[in-house]
């Protein structure tokens, strides 16, 4: 026997030997057993996802967006039988939309909102859609870590999912995990958009009521935002109006308020209000919840409500449609052989744009 071998034996005890081959292929077994246990999580499959989430399950609840949100042609199979079986579950909610310039407090609205919801005894869902990164194409803000204390609420569920790119700062399946969530038992669902300023007819399009946050004192108040959004608002809330900018926000208020007048609503017979809260504060932020009811309450007596929903999908299924139809179109390889010199040639000014898409729709 060399030395080498005498070490490796030297340290297991006579009688040792087996009981020791037993501990590595206990050791092996687990290890296989992690193996399949992480092999499994991966693959969610249908029946169980459905049941998890009509469950209540949050963390099925996570894992089926997850699905929804990936691009993997075998994922998406998964996503659509999960989805055509929980949509006749879905509906129940009150879809809350929010927007606001950046800086307006809108996290800290929607966690000072949320827990007066939760302390009511509501299920609250929370789609906040971050701003994604150029780089990475991941989310730059971790909305559970700006939103820390509702994150804890046992009656709450937040998920944070990256633009990436979506118009109106809407994630691409943000309409889809809200159906999920009203499978879920939800009662209330809010969508948090990017803010930016830009178009948010995404999320004026998958809501039942649309909140527009403001701030005062960060200059003209009015050219803040753009009037398109302003227009789309079922309600504009004055956020931070504590300290010493309660004046300016009632200020500012009044602007909003004069400023509405001489604008058509977005919801047919119903007036849009301007509003003052503190979310810091926990001030007019049960006012708001009011609102929102009697706007609901007012929808549902004459049917609009449902006939707004049905209108959002409706325009659901053409955005989609248009979607996959360029998809379908620019994935033949006809197009993809003649895109690049057709693109050429009109970025030098050598072919009339008209005329390069007539070419293309000929290929």
């Amino acid at each position: 026997m060399t030395d080498n071998s005498k070490k490796k034996t030297e340290w297991a005890p006579d009688g040792h030997h087996e009981a020791f081959a037993g501990f590595v292929s206990a050791g092996a077994e687990n290890v296989v057993n992690v193996a399949r246990h992480k092999r499994k999580k991966r693959d969610l499959s249908a029946d169980e996802a459905v049941a998890g989430i009509l469950a209540g399950d949050r963390t099925l609840l996570a894992r089926a967006i997850t699905l929804i949100e990936s691009k993997a042609p075998k994922h998406q199979i998964v996503a659509r039988e999960i989805l055509r079986r929980c949509l006749p579950e879905s509906g129940g909610a009150a879809r809350i939309g929010i927007t606001g310039v950046p800086g307006a407090g809108k996290s800290t609205f929607i966690e000072a909102f949320g827990k007066m919801l939760c302390d009511q005894g509501k299920q609250v869902a929370v789609l906040a859609v971050d701003p994604s990164s150029g780089i990475t194409g991941g989310s730059v803000l971790g909305d559970k870590t700006r939103m820390e204390e509702l994150s804890r609420e046992p009656r709450a569920f937040i998920r944070p999912s990256p633009s990436s790119g979506a118009l109106g700062g809407v994630a691409a399946r943000t309409r889809e995990a809200m159906l999920l969530c009203e499978a879920a038992g939800f009662d209330v669902i809010i969508v948090e958009t990017v803010g930016v300023g830009q178009s948010e007819t995404a999320v004026r399009n998958m809501v039942d009521f649309f909140l527009l946050l403001q701030i005062a004192g960060a200059g003209d108040e009015l050219q803040g935002i753009k009037k398109g959004v302003i227009e789309m608002a079922d309600a504009i809330a004055v956020n931070k109006a504590d300290g010493d900018n309660v004046t300016k926000a009632k200020s500012a208020r009044g602007e909003y308020t004069r400023i509405l007048q001489y604008l058509t609503p977005f919801t047919p017979d119903w007036k849009p209000v301007a509003l003052t809260c503190s979310a810091l504060e926990k001030d007019g932020v049960a006012d708001i919840w009011e609102l929102i009811q009697r706007f609901r309450s007012e929808l549902e007596s004459d049917g609009r409500l449902a006939k707004q929903r049905q209108a959002q999908n409706l325009h659901w299924f053409r955005g989609l449609l248009s979607e996959a139809v360029l998809a379908q179109f620019r994935g033949k390889a006809e197009v993809k052989a003649a895109l690049p010199t057709i693109e050429a040639q009109v970025t030098a000014g050598e072919l009339p744009v008209v005329e390069a898409v007539e070419r293309l729709l000929g290929e």
